[in-house]
């Protein structure tokens, strides 16, 4: 072999190495490095309600539920289920990997408005459980993902939730229903629940109607002036899954896209445009080797080694870097949204919309003018 031939094999063989830190560290060092890194030992979640008066303690926005507890629903990001029904009156909604390295999956959160029907309905995922539990939500949810452990949790009682799959636990098949097939649905995208349904048989089961969660803290909405014309960003999970938000100045809102096709509600074909958008760092792996279900590191008490990393917050057209925590040594502690001083993030009154990305998976911000 010539010194040419070995040369070039060297130098294809730097050049995959190189590929290969980019991919799986090198993106999150990067981001990382434009993160002022914060001690979090010493934060604590705050006491008593991050908000004054009738409010929202989610959205920051008056409404006669403001005091009610709320649901956290489990729904499907499969293109044969979209658009979803209901995510548009949502409080929050969280967003991450749900199958290692493609499908995704969401968990919408009703309070202040819980919308006619909402669907499609899925399966329970033991990453969502403890973000549900730490909102103080009745989780709710069609069967649930085949792990023996987290069968277990379910069955005992970890969380207060309605099962619309009739096997153990809390079964609330009866106030759960099917709708027909249309277009390229699959019968497990057919599963919902209406509002009436969803209240019943939470009290049947004798489930609280108060809420307990102390909130998050908001602030007044930029003035018109004051805010950038446009801005894009981009949440790369893995096609058809990938996600953008383009701001509109207009409503201080960020309009998404999904799978290159616009976001809308099946209930009332409103655009899906969140007031705020939050994408937290974590890392995700297969839950054990072999398993399709992916651990997404967010502070369980299960499976997480860590708690903590990275975050980026958009509001008001802008960027604005800071850190999340959850404390992996309690099931109920609150997700903490902080600021590069430790501080709570200060939302704009409305819908929070957080997606939950893997280091390797990319994040493009592209600001306005």
């Amino acid at each position: 072999m010539s010194k040419k031939q070995i040369g070039i094999i060297v130098l294809i063989a730097a050049v995959m190495v190189g590929g290969f830190f980019y991919f799986t560290k090198g993106r999150q060092a990067l981001r990382s490095k434009n993160v002022k890194q914060i001690d979090l030992s010493g934060i604590q979640e705050s006491s008593g309600p991050a908000n004054q008066g009738d409010v929202s303690p989610i959205t920051g926005i008056a409404c006669p539920n403001w005091n009610k507890r709320t649901f956290a629903v489990m729904q499907p990001a499969d293109v044969a289920a979209r658009p979803l029904a209901g995510l548009s009156q949502a409080d929050m909604v969280f967003e991450m990997q749900a199958v290692y390295g493609s499908i995704t999956r969401l968990m919408g959160v009703y309070g202040c408005t819980i919308p006619e029907e909402i669907g499609s309905l899925r399966s329970a995922r033991h990453d969502f459980v403890h973000l549900a539990k730490s909102l103080g939500s009745v989780y709710v949810h069609w069967g649930r993902a085949d792990i023996e452990q987290f069968k277990d949790l379910l069955n005992n009682g970890i969380i207060e939730n309605m099962n619309c799959c009739d096997d153990a636990g809390k079964s609330a098949g009866k106030y759960c229903f099917r709708k027909e097939a249309t277009g390229n649905m699959r019968g497990v995208d057919t599963g919902y629940i209406k509002a009436d349904q969803m209240l019943e048989g939470s009290q049947a089961f004798g489930y609280s109607t108060e809420n307990t969660f102390s909130g998050y803290q908001h602030q007044a909405e930029a003035p018109l002036d004051q805010r950038p014309s446009g801005g894009n960003l981009r949440v790369a999970f893995a096609k058809p899954f990938d996600v953008e938000y383009d701001y509109d100045k207009e409503s201080n809102s960020f309009k998404r896209t999904w799978g290159g096709t616009a976001d809308t509600d099946r209930n009332n074909n409103s655009r899906i445009a969140p007031k705020n958008v939050v994408v937290l760092i974590a890392n995700a792996a297969p839950i054990k080797v072999g398993e399709q279900y992916v651990n997404v590191q967010i502070g369980d008490p299960w499976f997480d080694e860590y708690d903590s990393g990275s975050a980026f917050y958009y509001m008001n057209g802008k960027e604005q870097k800071g850190m999340w925590k959850k404390d992996k040594n309690k099931i109920d502690s609150k997700l903490l949204f902080l600021d590069e001083s430790g501080q709570e993030i200060k939302f704009v009154p409305g819908q929070i919309w957080v997606e939950i990305i893997d280091p390797g998976q990319a994040l493009r911000w592209t600001p306005g003018v």
